[in-house]
């Protein structure tokens, strides 16, 4: 067994949910990449937009490294939740290249910094504002899986694209008949359980 660099294992597991989350972009128009798609407005490039606000945040501002990149949708007088949603007027390519631009920043903290380096969040409470860098890192890559696997179910229920890329999808083998069958059987056991719970 080989010794594990911990820094290549965040790393690796960090840019596996960027580079799922990006792929869900792909193919589609630029409304169906903003559109809502649940009652709280999840939408696509709106968790693209905010995974890179998070990024700059936990892994630029918290360790003294502030990216300099404009982010309105922070300032004071910004609406609520204004960081998972897309205006028209911001570019698919913009929030992209944001977010490429993010990693990179990132990527630099991780490469500058001991992983027990510590950091101050601006955004928590006083007292209580500190954690080490591999705290953050490990914080960034489950909030980027997270909203990877909304993205997952956002996709699918589009076009029935789903996976971790083109040529991951990580689900069992089966033609759309298969898939249909296998609906079908759960929504079966589903019925029936409902069915035990009532008569009990």
């Amino acid at each position: 067994m080989t010794a594990s660099d911990p820094k290549a294992d965040l790393r690796c597991y960090l840019q596996s949910a960027r580079d799922a989350l990006l792929w869900k972009l792909e193919g589609l128009s630029e409304y169906d990449v903003r559109r809502p798609a649940t009652p709280t407005g999840t939408n696509l490039l709106g968790l693209v937009k905010h995974a890179a606000t998070v990024e700059l945040g936990y892994l630029g501002d918290t360790f003294g490294r502030p990216s300099g990149e404009p982010l309105p949708w922070l300032d004071d007088a910004a609406e609520a939740n204004a960081d998972m949603w897309v205006t028209a007027d911001e570019s698919r390519e913009y929030i992209v290249t944001l977010y490429r631009r993010a990693w990179a920043h990132a990527d630099a903290t991780l490469d500058a910094l001991a992983l027990h380096t510590v950091g101050r969040v601006p955004w928590w409470p006083d007292g209580r504002d500190e954690l080490t860098l591999h705290h953050a890192v490990t914080r960034v890559i489950a909030d980027t899986h997270r909203h990877a696997g909304h993205a997952d179910i956002v996709r699918e229920l589009m076009d029935g694209a789903v996976g971790m890329s083109r040529g991951n999808t990580a689900l069992a083998p089966g033609d759309p008949a298969w898939w249909e069958d296998q609906r079908r059987r759960l929504e079966q056991a589903a019925v029936e359980a409902g069915r035990r719970e009532e008569a009990s």
